[in-house]
């Protein structure tokens, strides 16, 4: 009897070992699974972040180069005139809107500076030499949108200003990493953008920027302490799976491309323990942050070579349309802008603005 107990206590003891192993086996399986899928829908996420970025500058730009004080300003060469006017566009956006690091700067047909808004004494510089993206405008002359390389890696909307069927200059909007990333770390979110060092060859102003894994850190807000930690990284085996756990953060590696789809970076992603608590099932997904819905942004993009509806001109098509879009703290300038922009149409042009709008065709008529 005893035997016969000491048999049935060791085969508890081995069913009990084999259940443990197989239920431990089974969490790290479920939580591997969980990893994946939460990396999955943050590199998705983020995806549609960074084009929404670029859709929205690139509707901005549209806006802008319909200016018809820039395009007077080039026809006549007037760099000071040009200088003025970019600087006053930027400093009421900066000063009312969340647009804090905005850039505008204006080339010539042959890609020499013409103007730019943040200093002076930079006219007549040739840009061609350190941006390649520029290439693009010899064969197609249609705006285009990226982050670029150049003296330092930022976002680049560039738009031709056409007067008439003439090509006069570019428009360039541009916005620092700096923002992008900062919008992100109020969800929650820390990021490394890492251009190749190649490129270093032409981006004179990040010469002296810190590395990580062989890679340029682009943003410079980021955050110095999480670096340390990430250097311990087995970057080896994060690159093969494109996700790792570091202790409770999940890093997600995703590519970074130019504006002609060529891989010149990746971008690091560190999410904190209380974001991967947040989504536990495969149908929750990251919303990292989305102003504005695609509908919205496929309507505020359109060409500046197409109609102006019942506007007088797309700069005020266009920042009409922009309006509802904003911040609610940051409409009130705005909406200021936009009254006296309207305050220049007659009331039958106003009802024929309503009227298209809502049903997408001229209507004519008289409010009684």
């Amino acid at each position: 009897m005893r035997n016969f107990h000491k048999v049935t206590l060791g085969i508890t003891i081995v069913l009990f070992v084999i259940l443990s192993l197989f239920v431990l086996f089974f969490l790290q399986r479920t939580h591997k699974e969980h990893l994946l899928r939460l990396s999955d829908s943050t590199a998705y996420a983020f995806r549609n972040a960074l084009a929404e970025e670029m859709e929205y500058l690139l509707a901005f730009s549209l806006a802008l180069c319909e200016n018809g004080d820039l395009k007077e300003a080039l026809v006549q060469e007037n760099e000071s005139a040009g200088y003025k006017i970019l600087r006053d566009i930027t400093q009421r956006f900066e000063k009312h809107t969340h647009l804090k690091t905005l850039r505008l700067q204006v080339l010539t047909p042959d890609f020499f500076i013409f103007a730019r808004s943040w200093n002076k004494g930079f006219e007549g510089m040739p840009i061609w030499w350190f941006r390649d993206d520029l290439e693009t405008f010899k064969n197609n002359k249609q705006p285009k949108v990226g982050i670029e390389t150049g003296r330092l890696l930022t976002f680049k909307s560039t738009i031709p200003i056409r007067n008439g069927n003439k090509i006069v200059g570019y428009l360039e909007v541009i916005r620092l990493l700096d923002e992008f990333s900062a919008r992100l770390r109020e969800q929650g979110i820390e990021l490394f953008a890492l251009m190749d060092e190649k490129y270093l060859e032409k981006a004179t102003l990040m010469s002296d920027f810190p590395m990580l894994f062989g890679k340029v850190i682009a943003n410079q807000n980021y955050h110095f302490s999480l670096k340390q930690q990430i250097e311990k990284i087995d970057i080896e085996k994060l690159k093969q799976q494109h996700y790792l756990e570091l202790e409770k953060d999940l890093c997600v590696w995703e590519p970074m491309y130019n504006g002609r789809g060529d891989k010149i970076g990746n971008f690091l992603l560190i999410l904190p323990p209380e974001m991967l608590s947040r989504y536990q099932s495969e149908e929750e997904q990251l919303s990292i942050f989305k102003p504005f819905s695609n509908e919205e942004m496929k309507r505020a993009i359109v060409h500046k070579e197409d109609q102006f509806g019942s506007f007088k001109s797309g700069y005020d098509r266009d920042l009409i349309g922009l309006l509802p879009k904003l911040r609610d703290e940051d409409k009130t300038q705005m909406e200021k802008e936009a009254r006296e922009i309207l305050g220049d149409y007659t009331k039958n042009e106003l009802i024929d603005i309503i009227l298209s709008n809502k049903h997408q065709e001229k209507k004519y008529g008289a409010i009684e």
